[in-house]
C-alpha cells in the first residue's frame, strides 16, 4: 500500500510546505494555504519515462526537419498559433466561464475532418456535447467523446481510440490516484498536467487544455503549469458585445502579437476576418470627441475609434477614467496637451472608451486619443473619413511608429481621406503609392490647427 504524507500547498503560486504558514514566504499573500494528502507512489506515466532514457548528443548531431503543423481549418485560430497545432506540443485556453472556450474547441474539433480526435469532458456529459454540436452544425469528422475525470481511465480511452488530437475540458475537473487531494487543487493540477506534457511529448500527439481563471483574471492554479504547457491562450470579450478575442500570452512555436477575432453567434462562433468592421462604430451624425486610431495587432492592420468625453468637474476633485487605454498613459497625454497646447485641463473630467470594448497597448493611438479629447474640449467633431497613426512625446512632439506603410494602405483600402502621421515617418515612404492623403505633422500644435483652425 502506498504511503501518504500531507503536505501543505499555497492555492495562488503552488509553493509546498511541510507545515501551515499563515504568510507564504513565495507570493507574500496571508490566509492561502490548504492542506492536501498526497500518495509516494510513481504512476504509470512516470515509469514510463525511465524505460526511455535519452542520450546526450553534440549540437552538431541533432537531426532537424520543419515539422509541419496541423490545420485547425480556423483561419483565426491558426493565425495565433501561428499556422496551425505544433505535433507533440501542449496548449492551455483560459477564459472566463461562459465566454465560449469549450465552443471555440468543439468548433475547430468539429471542422478538423481528416484526422481521429478525443475530446474529454469533466464538466459535460456526451449528451450535452452532441446538443451543442448539433446547435453548431456537426460536420463527417471523427470525433469521439467521453465524459471521464481521472488520468488513468483517460488514458485507457486514448489506448483504444489512438487519436491525432487530444482535448481535454477543463484540467481543473481532473484528478489523478497517484494523488488523494480534491480536483482543482494544486498538488491535482499540477500533476495532470504534467501527465498529459509527457503523454504530448512521447507519442508526439497535441493536447489542448481548457482552464479556468480566478475572479482576478489570472489562470487557476499553480504557476508552473503555465511554465510546463508550450502556448497559453486567452479567450477574452466583453459580455454587452457579441465578439471575442482570442489572443497568446506565451507561444513557443510562434508569434504572441497575434490574434484571432471572433463572433458569438446562436449556431457557434462566426470568424471575423476584417476586425474593423465592428470596432468602427457606423453614426449618421457627426459628433465632437471620436477619432480613428490606426493600430496593429501582429501584422493586422485594425482600426479603432476612440472616444472622449470632457466636461466641467461637478465636484472638487476631477475625475479621470479610461476603458480599453492605459489610465497612466493618459493622465500623460493630458499633461502634454495642458503644456503645450496651453490647454487648461486640470480642472475638468475626462473619459476616455475604445470602442467595441478591447484593449490596445499600441502608442500609435497617442495622437488619436489626444485629438479625440481636443475635439471633446473645444466641441468641434473631427471627420469620421481622417484616421492617425503617430506617438506623442513629453515635449508635444509626433513621434514616428513601426510599420506605417501597412497602416496607410488598410486606410487607403478602407476609403478614408486623409491619415495623419509623424513627419519623420513621410521621409521613408512614397507617398504617390497611395489615393489618400498623407498629413505629415511634427508637434501636437500643427495637427490641432489642420483638424480645428
Amino acid at each position: 500500500m502506498a504511503k501518504a504524507r500531507t503536505y501543505y500547498f499555497c492555492q495562488e503560486c503552488g509553493y509546498q510546505s511541510s507545515s501551515w504558514l499563515g504568510r507564504c514566504p513565495e507570493c507574500g499573500k496571508f490566509g492561502t494555504f490548504a492542506e492536501e494528502v498526497v500518495k509516494n507512489e510513481k504512476s504509470g506515466i512516470g515509469k514510463e519515462k525511465l524505460s526511455g532514457l535519452s542520450v546526450p548528443k553534440r549540437i552538431q548531431e541533432v537531426s532537424y526537419s520543419d515539422t509541419k503543423r496541423i490545420p485547425t481549418h480556423c483561419g483565426e485560430f491558426d493565425r495565433v498559433l501561428g499556422g496551425g497545432i505544433v505535433p507533440g506540443s501542449l496548449l492551455l485556453l483560459g477564459g472566463e466561464p461562459g465566454i465560449g472556450k469549450s465552443t471555440l474547441l468543439l468548433q475547430m474539433a468539429l471542422a478538423v475532418n481528416d484526422r481521429r480526435l478525443l475530446y474529454v469532458s469533466g464538466e459535460e456529459s456526451e449528451q450535452q456535447i452532441k446538443m451543442r454540436a448539433d446547435r453548431i452544425g456537426e460536420s463527417q469528422c471523427e470525433l469521439y467523446v467521453v465524459s471521464e475525470t481521472v488520468t488513468q481511465r483517460i488514458f485507457e480511452h486514448v489506448d483504444a481510440v489512438k487519436p491525432e488530437l487530444l482535448i481535454v475540458d477543463s484540467i481543473q475537473t481532473i484528478t489523478t490516484e497517484d494523488i488523494d487531494s480534491p480536483a482543482g487543487s494544486v498538488s491535482q493540477i499540477r500533476q495532470c498536467t504534467s501527465e498529459f506534457q509527457h503523454y504530448a511529448k512521447q507519442t508526439g500527439v497535441p493536447v489542448l487544455l481548457i482552464g479556468h481563471i480566478t475572479k482576478d483574471g489570472t489562470l487557476a492554479g499553480p504557476k508552473v503549469m503555465e511554465h510546463i504547457v508550450d502556448a497559453v491562450l486567452q479567450f477574452e470579450g466583453d459580455r454587452n458585445y457579441g465578439y471575442r478575442i482570442l489572443r497568446a500570452l506565451k507561444n513557443r512555436f510562434g508569434s504572441t502579437a497575434e490574434i484571432g477575432i471572433f463572433e458569438m453567434q446562436g449556431n457557434g462562433l462566426r470568424e471575423v476576418p476584417n476586425p474593423s468592421e465592428f470596432l468602427l462604430s457606423q453614426r449618421d451624425e457627426t459628433l465632437s470627441g471620436a477619432a480613428v486610431a490606426a493600430t496593429l495587432e501582429g501584422a493586422r492592420p485594425m482600426f479603432i475609434e476612440v472616444q472622449s468625453l470632457v466636461s466641467s468637474a461637478v465636484y472638487g476633485t476631477p475625475q479621470r477614467n479610461a476603458n480599453g487605454f492605459d489610465m497612466r498613459r493618459l493622465s500623460m497625454l493630458l499633461a502634454v496637451l495642458e503644456k503645450r497646447c496651453g490647454f487648461k485641463l486640470g480642472a475638468k473630467d475626462v473619459f476616455l472608451n475604445i470602442a467595441g470594448g478591447i484593449k490596445v497597448n499600441d502608442p500609435a493611438i497617442d495622437l488619436a486619443v489626444a485629438c479625440s479629447v481636443l475635439s471633446s474640449n473645444v466641441d468641434i467633431p473631427v471627420s469620421p473619413r481622417y484616421c492617425f497613426a503617430a506617438e506623442l512625446g513629453l515635449s508635444g512632439e509626433v513621434r514616428p511608429v513601426s510599420r506605417v506603410e501597412q497602416r496607410i494602405a488598410e486606410a487607403d483600402r478602407l476609403g478614408f481621406e486623409k491619415i495623419f502621421i509623424s513627419k519623420y515617418n513621410v521621409r521613408s515612404i512614397d507617398t504617390k503609392r497611395y489615393g489618400i492623403e498623407i498629413v505629415p505633422v511634427s508637434v501636437i500644435e500643427e495637427a490641432f490647427r489642420a483638424l480645428f483652425a
